[in-house]
């Protein structure tokens, strides 16, 4: 690997779907979410 800034020589080792990268991450960032939204209901519900 003479030149490093060829992209020709690049090799992807590990192809990805990054659609299903994204919606993973927006599945699990909604689900920790919810979980943070409930768990403040309850201490609401719990001060009052």
């Amino acid at each position: 690997m003479e030149n490093i800034r060829d992209p020709r020589e690049h090799v992807n080792e590990e192809p990805r779907h990054d659609f299903n990268d994204v919606a993973m991450g927006a599945v699990a960032m909604g689900g920790f979410m919810f979980v943070v939204f409930a768990v403040a209901v309850i201490v609401k519900f719990i001060i009052t």
